[in-house]
């Protein structure tokens, strides 16, 4: 098989379905210093399915509200707009992510997963570490792998050349690059891309495994997103056919100050709230 063209992958990166226009929306008005509590519940009841999943996910014990949240005003009032925007872009990439994605032997519901523990590692980090707004490390977790769900087809095909190279000593996502002419991160990029995320967050999504790319190194939010997709790769969060392959760049912790014991407890956290059902929608 010959290398798949640029035109290619860029044609199954439409056929993505875009993020809903609400999304977009609520975003754009959690952004405005201007828009209060009513204009953005309202702006989320206009959906019921959103609005079922957005209260699901701020009920869980991962948020650890003692009382019921029982209404969207409640749940901005409680957990803040940045919160909201984080369970709303959960909301709605939950569909997308829960897809089987056979290429990296994810089965149906696996990626979405590993994506929701990457998202919950990177925000847990990033409140120890200070270093990044815990929001925005959620959603750089979530959609770290998005370039999975694209290429899967690909790789499914030519999974044996993959690992071939693999077993020779060849990384990964740089076996995935020469066999394909693409790894999952710089397709991921462009997904992001379409859906008009913030360039830190197609930054994040392009480096988070290749943390030596660019001349100036990582920044915080693409390290952030490297440890918590290694601490959950150790811990089997979805591990799929590749997930052993990509081991934590020993800089990184460093980077952010993080020693072993911070590691270790992330970690355990981590399981616990993993374990909660109604985060997995």
């Amino acid at each position: 098989m010959g290398r798949i063209s640029l035109e290619k992958i860029v044609a199954e990166v439409n056929d993505l379905p875009a993020l809903p226009q609400i999304t977009a929306q609520v975003i754009k008005l959690t952004e405005d210093p201007n828009s209060n509590v009513r204009d953005l519940g309202d702006l989320i009841g206009k959906d019921q399915s959103l609005t079922a999943k957005v209260l699901r996910l701020a009920n869980s014990a991962y948020y650890g509200f003692p009382r019921r949240i029982s209404t969207v005003s409640q749940a901005i009032v409680i957990l803040g707009f940045n919160t909201i925007r984080s369970l709303v872009m959960a909301a709605s990439v939950h569909n997308v992510l829960s897809r089987e994605v056979a290429g990296y032997s994810l089965g149906q519901g696996e990626l979405w997963k590993h994506s929701l523990g990457v998202a919950m590692g990177a925000r847990m980090l990033s409140k120890r570490t200070r270093m990044e707004s815990p929001e925005e490390a959620f959603v750089g977790g979530l959609v770290h792998d998005i370039g999975k769900v694209v290429l899967s087809h690909y790789v499914q095909s030519e999974f044996v050349a993959i690992v071939k190279l693999v077993q020779e000593g060849t990384p990964f996502m740089l076996a995935e690059e020469q066999v394909l002419g693409f790894d999952h991160a710089a397709v991921g990029a462009r997904v992001a891309a379409k859906w008009n995320l913030p360039p830190n967050l197609v930054k994040a999504i392009a480096g988070h495994h290749n943390l030596g790319q660019g001349h100036a190194g990582p920044d915080n939010l693409t390290t952030l997103v490297h440890v918590a997709d290694a601490l959950c790769l150790m811990m089997g969060v979805g591990l799929g056919g590749d997930g052993l392959m990509y081991p934590m760049n020993p800089e990184a912790a460093v980077k952010l100050n993080l020693g072993q014991g911070d590691l270790e407890a992330v970690m355990s956290e981590l399981a616990d709230s993993l374990s909660d059902t109604s985060m997995m929608l």
